[in-house]
């Protein structure tokens, strides 16, 4: 088998075997997708024409399976195909050149989306996607269309039909830029009509499309393709000086790894204020030695002007991304702060401009004029979207556009698309009405929400209920591998998300695992500085953690421990509210901070003493920092009522001790699981709801705390003891 230096031949002939037509077409765009060389996260898309039987007729027929609308090469299933009769997809020819014999072309183009649903084989629910005419109208069986950094710097070439020539000879064509779509495969079907020969097309400022008869075949011809452009751009790349000449070479120095990750802590929450002005964005940084490269370079500015040439890749980094000229050596973050100031607002004025300039008579209405990726000397790349998983696509986007630049640069001189070719992808009609069908977003979408105790018990139920509320969620507990595994149990659920992760903190997904001393102010402020790292910034804290220490049997604990308490129930809260308030006025966004009181904070009684009147200052420190942090920042409280199920804080041993206590008999060999039952429903049967509190419970209540549905509400201790009169407010 060939050696492939720049993509990986990954086909396994017993595993094709073992599957069906179709099954192997998921199989070979899996394999496609699986490799960011070859095609961007959601880009590209594969074909094959399969003889299916006609439900209706029961005679063999031409089908067309290709990927449909929406998904990813890399993760799709037979569900994300697309199948249409051939025979009625090519019909719709004869409709789409009558409509644009008429002057019509545009809105035939949008047409044609629509009737492509006529053609549909088998009801198959799975609309077509754009790119189904270039498929279809090419004469082959099997077909690839990827979107490969290397073929794209060719594509995004001065001379892209030249280099094509020469890279290629004549069994590569070249189709200038057009819109995906019934025009595009038109002017392909008679590239292949007049030249027989060719086997491949290079489309202008876009990718390719590859074909064979076989589809093993049809595989590994595309990568033949990208390893031969990957290769010519490599050899050019060397011969002009490699790395240390990209970009015109270095212009400013990288910042010491400590260095950047303080001056990313220190601005990313400020950003995130700035660019969140319309909806909240959440954040991702990149700081490897490629984005590296770029942004310390002589051509950085020149070359992020210019913008990204690929449609995939500037549907989520904008037309261009804002580049900040700052010297990390010579100026320090007060000036970065400035420079970032006057650069966003000229990029929304340049924003404004561009969308008047190109619009349209029934254009959408111009959409969020911020940034979605910032480039900064000496520290790297951040990236913003509605989530995470967003945030790192676009990332990933933005890193596929340098890749892209450095290899066009160095094999000619790299240009981008059009501002009005731009402008017509990106506030096309179609795209629009497809965003405007997509589901509602959740209640806690686009926030970041902070628990602290979300190891065990109430705080592990409170990290769960906000992340299925759409929060993105660090899990904060004095043990790590607590709260990793809280943060592990949520990703499991909503999953990491499209596109590939980077490493260490700016890599993780819905949720984060971080521990964190609350009584420690240092330890405080480098957590809060983690989650800004992770995500930009942070909306609002809940604080569950707390302790109890056991008494003797007078009732009485050691002074030590008396301290302790407060330290934790009390002065922990307060580090935390104290040095969150600084990060939130930074941000410039509306915080809620949630403590956790207790039922036993208003109620007097014996054995507990230490514990119940910290929940009482506890609960007084609501109703302080509610003063102080307003009106940036609702603070209010949770009194939990005696929670045993799922809580760290009722051991066995104290289980037991309570049951002795309150003579509720049971036996020493008995299962913890109906010690901890018997506990709780005897605290239930005091309570006029007589029935145990949950976890769930309380969590009920934080999120109703931390959503917008109490959004009046600040000051304020919410309840949730089941009903204990003797715990009314008097």
């Amino acid at each position: 088998m060939k050696t492939y230096h720049h993509v990986n031949h990954l086909w396994d002939d017993a595993k094709a075997a073992s599957l069906d037509a179709v099954g192997r077409l998921v199989y070979r765009s899996n394999l496609l997708g699986s490799d960011q060389r070859i095609t961007n996260t959601g880009g590209g898309n594969t074909s094959s024409k399969l003889t299916e039987t006609d439900p209706l007729t029961g005679q063999p027929v031409e089908v067309l399976w290709v990927k449909g609308s929406g998904g990813d090469l890399r993760t799709s299933t037979r569900e994300n195909f697309s199948s249409l009769h051939q025979s009625k997809f090519v019909g719709l020819q004869a409709l789409y050149l009558a409509r644009t014999d008429k002057g019509l072309k545009s809105a035939a183009e949008d047409d044609m989306v629509g009737m492509a649903s006529h053609a549909t084989f088998n009801l198959n629910p799975r609309a077509a996607s754009i790119d189904t005419p270039l498929h279809s109208f090419i004469p082959a069986k099997y077909v690839d269309h990827m979107h490969p950094n290397a073929i794209i710097a060719v594509a995004a070439s001065a001379h892209c039909e030249k280099l094509t020539k020469e890279i290629f000879g004549g069994e590569m064509a070249y189709v200038k830029w057009m819109r995906p779509g019934f025009e595009l495969g038109l002017a392909m079907q008679e590239i292949c009509r007049k030249n027989p020969k060719v086997k491949s097309i290079m489309m202008g400022q876009h990718g390719f499309i590859s074909w064979d008869r076989d589809e093993k075949s049809c595989y590994t011809y595309t990568l033949d393709c990208i390893e031969k452009a990957a290769a010519f751009i490599e050899q050019k790349y060397a011969a002009k000086g490699g790395d240390a000449a990209a970009f015109g070479g270095e212009k400013y120095a990288t910042l010491a790894p400590e260095k950047r990750a303080a001056t990313f802590a220190g601005i990313l929450p400020w950003l995130r204020g700035q660019v969140s002005q319309q909806k909240r964005f959440i954040g991702t940084v990149q700081d490897d030695a490629k984005i590296l490269r770029f942004v310390n370079s002589k051509d950085a500015a020149r070359l992020a002007a210019l913008g990204t040439s690929c449609p995939d890749h500037f549907l989520r980094t904008k037309i261009k991304p804002l580049y900040v000229n700052w010297n990390p050596q010579a100026e320090d973050l007060a000036e970065l702060k400035v420079k970032l100031t006057a650069g966003l607002e000229q990029y929304r004025k340049d924003y404004a401009a561009y969308y008047a300039k190109c619009k349209h008579r029934n254009s959408p209405a111009m959409r969020d004029p911020n940034p979605t990726v910032v480039l900064i000397p000496g520290l790297g790349m951040i990236a913003w979207g509605k989530d995470k998983s967003e945030s790192r696509v676009t990332a990933e986007f933005y890193n596929c556009a340098v890749e892209v630049m450095r290899g066009a640069e160095a094999i000619d001189t790299y240009i981008a698309l059009p501002q009005q070719e731009a402008f017509d992808i990106e506030y096309w009609l179609l795209e629009e009405a497809k965003l405007k069908r997509m589901p509602a977003e959740k209640e806690l979408a686009r926030q970041v929400a902070i628990v602290i105790g979300a190891g065990s018990g109430i705080g592990r139920e409170t990290a769960l209920r906000l992340a299925r509320e759409g929060a993105h969620v660090v899990c904060v507990d004095m043990k790590l591998e607590s709260a990793e595994a809280t943060a592990r149990e949520i990703t499991a659920k909503l999953g990491q998300g499209i596109g590939v992760a980077g490493s260490g903190i700016s890599g993780c997904g819905p949720a984060l695992g971080l521990a964190c001393n609350i009584t420690d102010r240092a330890s405080v402020r480098a957590m809060l500085d983690q989650v800004a790292l992770a995500y930009g910034g942070f909306d609002s804290i809940v604080v569950t953690a707390g302790v109890i220490w056991p008494s003797d049997t007078t009732g009485h604990i050691p002074d030590e421990k008396w301290a302790f308490t407060y330290n934790v129930n009390v002065t922990g809260s307060y580090i935390v509210g104290d040095e969150a308030a600084k990060t939130w006025k930074k941000q410039g966004l509306r915080g809620n901070l949630v403590l956790t009181t207790s039922a036993n904070a208003v109620v007097a009684k014996k054995g507990t003493l230490a514990y119940d009147t910290s929940k009482a200052a506890a609960a007084h420190l609501v109703r302080e920092l509610a003063v102080e942090l307003s009106p940036l920042v609702r603070v209010n409280g949770v009194a939990p009522a005696t929670v045993v199920q799922g809580s760290a804080m009722f051991p066995r041993e104290r289980v037991v001790s309570s049951l002795t206590k309150y003579h509720v008999a049971f036996t020493d060999d008995e299962p913890t699981e109906s010690l901890v039952t018997k506990l709780a429903q005897y605290y239930a049967d005091r309570t006029l709801t007589k029935a145990p509190i949950t976890p769930a419970d309380q969590a009920e209540a934080y999120f109703l705390l931390v959503s917008n549905r109490l959004s009046k509400t600040t000051g304020q201790v919410l309840t949730v003891d089941g009903g204990l009169p003797e715990a009314f407010l008097r």
